[in-house]
């Protein structure tokens, strides 16, 4: 009797065992989702798109400890996924448009307004990462580096000046409220007078990040 219990309880383990072993693993899910965080997959080809995160400013400041230079109460970007791989990973994307408005001065003396504020050398390659701090980087495109060009009124007419950002541009996301914030990115001047300041810096905050394909614009998260 002891003999059976015993082999019956091997049996039922192994069978247990095979059971189990026979339960696929779940499928790991894509970096980028729509919806909530391991949602759909977002596609290729969606469009994506975010503007300045209600109450904020975009600015471009003549140092990284900020004060002086110009802010934007408006501001949005949208582009296209171009992959969206299975995470761990990188999903790319190509950003097409990427506009800032409603400018005005921060403490620029001899500068009265600001004409506007355009980023230049669009479109820009993005890469959305899902690692620690997800960070987002955008690149140069195919029509060059990235630039920036702006036009002031002083008190002697408009001035334009020209910049050419120090590198890619980051970003990090933030999956609480669908956000891509940069901070303090570099611009280095390249033509204009000295009313334009040689360094400027940019900051903004952007989200939620949206899936503007999908019927709501639902938001997207970074698996």
């Amino acid at each position: 009797m002891r003999n059976h219990l015993v082999v019956g309880g091997v049996a039922l383990a192994a069978a247990a065992l095979t059971a189990l072993t026979a339960v696929p693993a779940s499928a790991a899910g894509p970096v980028l989702t729509y919806g909530s965080l391991g949602g759909s997959a977002v596609a290729v080809g969606d469009t994506m798109t975010a503007s300045l995160l209600s109450g904020t400013n975009a600015t471009l400041y003549s140092t990284t400890a900020g004060g002086t230079g110009l802010k934007c109460a408006s501001s949005s970007f949208t582009g296209t996924v171009s992959s969206n791989p299975t995470a761990p990973g990188t999903a790319s994307g190509s950003l097409t448009g990427f506009t800032l408005g409603s400018c005005t001065v921060v403490n620029t003396p001899g500068v009265t307004g600001v004409k506007s504020l355009t980023l230049t050398n669009l479109p820009y390659s993005d890469s959305m990462s899902d690692a620690a701090g997800l960070p987002n980087t955008l690149s140069a495109g195919s029509s060059g580096p990235i630039g920036a060009t702006v036009v002031l009124n002083t008190l002697l007419g408009s001035v334009t000046c020209t910049y050419q950002a120090a590198g890619s541009l980051s970003s990090n996301g933030n999956n609480t409220n669908s956000t891509l914030t940069f901070s303090n990115q570099q611009f280095n001047k390249l033509t204009g007078p000295s009313a334009c300041f040689s360094t400027a810096y940019f900051s903004g905050t952007y989200g939620p990040f949206v899936d503007a394909s999908k019927a709501g614009s639902p938001s997207i998260f970074v698996n």
